[in-house]
């Protein structure tokens, strides 16, 4: 019954790989926040090269995901679409596609100091929304992302770290345990 409600075919090797690019792509963030002649981030020019990494990063990670969950599905010998799959997709989807619409409404009206924020609450709802179909820790991993994210609403001077913090460190910590908890163990 589990096999066919649930979504198990996740990689951890794809969870360790997407954190390792938002941390790539919050360091050249830095880099241009910081080494910037403008002091003023929000009237410059930045925005749209911000917004650029973003994508980019999400657009790498969503392939990195998709190739490497099919491969461990493949390997196992499990279909990557079946019913378990469609509802998590369906349950991620919903709570990701209306925060990313939310989130360009912020970008074309001005009001840049929610979108770190926005990110990570909306990304960590996505999560808790979609775990009722997957592993038990994603839904943890959603709550981690929602806290940070009202910590970036808090405080909007650590907006980029705590977005490093929940999109990168936690990825690899979240990927690695992971791997050694399903993957490695049907390695052995």
């Amino acid at each position: 019954m589990e096999e066919s409600s649930r979504f198990l075919s996740l990689s951890g090797l794809s969870g360790i790989l997407i954190g390792i690019y938002a941390l790539l792509g919050a360091f050249v963030a830095y880099q241009l926040i910081y080494t910037s002649q403008s002091f003023d981030i929000y009237s410059s020019n930045l925005i749209p090269k911000l917004i650029f990494i973003a994508l980019t990063v999400l657009a790498i990670s969503l392939v990195t995901v998709v190739f490497l969950t099919y491969k461990r599905a493949k390997k196992s010998g499990k279909k990557i679409w079946n019913p378990g799959s469609r509802l998590m997709l369906l349950n991620l989807a919903i709570p990701l596609i209306s925060g990313g619409i939310l989130i360009f409404i912020f970008v074309f009206r001005g009001i840049y100091e929610i979108i770190s924020p926005a990110c990570l609450i909306f990304y960590g709802l996505a999560l808790v929304n979609a775990a009722k179909f997957t592993r038990q820790e994603i839904f943890y991993i959603g709550l981690i992302q929602v806290f940070l994210g009202i910590l970036a609403a808090l405080f909007p001077m650590f907006a980029l770290l705590l977005w490093a913090l929940g999109f990168g460190i936690i990825h690899v910590i979240y990927g690695a345990v992971m791997y050694f908890r399903y993957e490695h163990q049907t390695k052995a």
